[in-house]
């Protein structure tokens, strides 16, 4: 069984702010991040496979296949975006990191068949290094 991950970046930005909790609450929580005019970030995704080495091809996946799959499922509707003006999911939910991961997968397992229909590859997790401190990870199994 081998695993392959693919590295992916796209520049978004955000402000962490729910509105489940009071301004004051909001600004404790998340401190600059709170910031009403919203900072960026330069995400870099991470997305890792994992299937049987193919006797016919010698690869485990279609590199180029995941590369549209991600490409029209990640890269081009987060790319220069505001996450909570643009990108519907964020109106109702805060943009973080961890949420963010959680939609990239999201997205990723919904439309996984249709690209790869056999048994193999598998998606297996998805990791976002927000900054060079801040790298998220979920596993694919986790998220329905």
């Amino acid at each position: 069984m081998f695993r392959v991950t693919r590295r992916y970046a796209f520049a978004a930005s955000h402000r962490l702010h729910s509105g489940e909790l009071s301004a004051e609450e909001n600004r404790r929580l998340y401190g600059k991040c709170n910031n009403p005019h919203g900072h960026g970030h330069n995400y870099v995704v991470e997305v890792t496979v994992r299937g049987p080495l193919d006797g016919a091809t010698g690869r485990a996946v279609d590199i180029a296949a995941l590369d549209e799959l991600v490409a029209r499922d990640v890269v081009r509707p987060f790319d220069h975006r505001n996450l909570n003006r643009e990108v519907a999911v964020f109106a109702g939910v805060v943009p973080t990191s961890e949420n963010l991961g959680f939609e990239i997968c999201r997205r990723l397992k919904r439309d996984w068949n249709q690209v790869f229909p056999g048994k193999w590859p598998k998606l297996e997790k998805i990791r976002i290094g927000e900054t060079a401190r801040n790298i998220f990870e979920v596993s694919a199994d986790e998220i329905e």
